[in-house]
């Protein structure tokens, strides 16, 4: 191998080749042909399928081991953990992916297009799981292939995969295989891929993500519907108090008026991150409203540094087909998207104490399931690396974001394993994710390749250095 091989720029446009040689497209669309729906139970056989058949063989190819550990807490949703080893001596990265899709709902897509084939049209490559998430780790391993060919077989660092098949069911049993694993999982740092760019022109770097937790509200009155012309105006209509209720939570304007269920002030550091980071600028993102939220904040700032309270889904009697009765019941399933320091593992006590007050007595509160909120610290040395990293690869400033607005499992690797996480997403906002006609952006797929291709190539010149300056930065922090 000539020193003119051997070089970053080798490995990108190494990576680059995958694109345009058509390599990637064809790993692709073998992938997306794989059914792997998760919310599908029919389906288990086929999400062990994918790590046996399909992801264990390409890892074999970069020389990594890898074993199928079966869910503690899922039958059918099997994780795989691999490892390439170089030397003790080296620092270690782990990366994760995902290999499950949510259900292809295949009688909804546009005419031409099938879930579970890959098709272009123009710029967008449209199949179930090309944007979420077997694209982009795709992009991923196509990279690594690229600079492990520019290094002449070496990396430079030792690498670890996990990968899980339950991601989109809520990621069932993936804390506790991380707890049993740990030591077969640890490592310097996390660095993976999953959710969107803040727009497909502009290379994003993001440290966490908001935390989410489901709750639902009840309102059960009585047993069966009465009429209305007959008890009409004597009677309580669940569904007018669990609206009062709800109404109380957030006002007219989308601000959450609910002391405990608000977070901490946007930081100065946050609010500089995301000062020149606009939402919506996607052809097919939907119309903001810019007086929806919280007061004196961005539009920005409302999602990715503040707290969001939403009603999914609302019902009492039936609404297709209505009938003149007061109906027994109403009921509302809510959401809280939370950010860091928020007060939410007491989410309960707030609403009964809230509803308490106010007298909403036959309000009942459940909480359902809850995901915690992570931000890696903006000033850490693997954040300027990324960064630096990624404007040397594209000659654009990357975006920052302290989490995603969206929430992924970041706590099991931030927390569980107490690694730093870095996530380089190479989707868009608007890739119709989870519905009809998702897709992947051929030209973010081109430059993803070449932004991840530098990333793993710089691992392995500077990785050390972070590593060491990280250790010497705990030593003399204050305890």
């Amino acid at each position: 191998m000539t020193a003119s091989q051997n070089t970053r720029a080798a490995a990108i446009e190494n990576a680059f080749q995958a694109f345009d040689s058509g390599i990637l497209l064809q790993d692709l669309k073998r992938r997306v042909a794989f059914r792997t729906e998760s919310q599908n139970t029919s389906q288990a056989q086929t999400l062990h399928a994918y790590l046996t058949d399909e992801i264990a063989p390409v890892l074999c190819e970069l020389g990594f081991a890898s074993r199928i550990v079966e869910n503690p807490a899922a039958a059918g949703a099997p994780f795989l953990i691999a490892e390439r080893h170089e030397d003790a001596g080296l620092p270690t990265v782990l990366t994760y992916g995902h290999g499950d899709v949510v259900r292809g709902y295949d009688e909804q897509w546009k005419s031409g297009l099938t879930p579970w084939d890959v098709t272009i049209d123009g710029d967008r490559w449209y199949g179930r799981g090309t944007a979420d998430n077997k694209g982009q780790h795709s992009i991923n391993f196509a990279a690594l292939a690229a600079v492990l060919k520019a290094r002449g077989g070496r990396l430079g660092y030792n690498l670890k995969v996990i990968f899980e098949t339950g991601e989109e069911i809520g990621s069932p049993g993936l804390n506790e295989l991380c707890k049993a694993e740990k030591k077969a999982l640890a490592a310097d740092l996390f660095l993976a891929s999953d959710g969107p760019r803040v727009s497909a022109e502009r290379p994003t770097l993001f440290l966490g993500s908001r935390g989410g937790v489901a709750f639902e509200l009840l309102v059960d009155l009585r047993e069966g519907g009465h009429h209305s012309g007959n008890w009409g105006g004597v009677l309580k209509n669940p569904a007018v108090v669990l609206s009062h209720a709800i109404a109380s939570l957030v006002d007219r304007n989308g601000r959450i008026v609910v002391e405990g269920l608000r977070p901490p002030p946007v930081s100065d550091v946050v609010r500089n991150a995301l000062a020149d980071i606009e939402l919506g600028r996607d052809e097919d993102s939907p119309q903001i409203d810019p007086a929806w939220g919280e007061p004196g904040l961005t539009p920005t700032e409302r999602v990715i540094a503040w707290n969001a309270l939403e009603v999914l889904a609302f019902k009492s009697g039936n609404a297709d087909a209505p009938v003149n009765a007061i109906p027994p019941v109403a009921k509302a399933v809510c959401q809280l998207r939370f950010v860091v320091g928020t007060d939410w593992k007491r989410l309960d006590e707030h609403l009964e104490a809230h509803f308490a007050r106010l007298g909403f007595r036959d309000v009942q509160v459940s909480v359902t399931r809850g995901t915690p909120a992570t931000r890696l610290d903006l000033d850490d040395p693997w954040v300027h690396w990324a960064l630096d990293s990624m404007r040397a690869t594209t000659g654009k400033k990357p975006a920052l974001l302290p989490n995603l607005g969206g929430t992924v499992p970041n706590d099991v690797f931030a927390h569980t394993l107490g690694q730093p996480t870095l996530w380089v997403p190479h989707s868009y906002p608007a890739c119709a994710q989870h519905a009809p006609n998702e897709h992947l952006l051929g030209s973010v797929a081109h430059e993803a390749l070449g932004v991840m291709a530098g990333l793993w190539w710089d691992l392995g010149e500077t990785g050390a250095a972070i590593v060491a300056t990280r250790k010497v930065n705990s030593v003399n922090s204050p305890k």
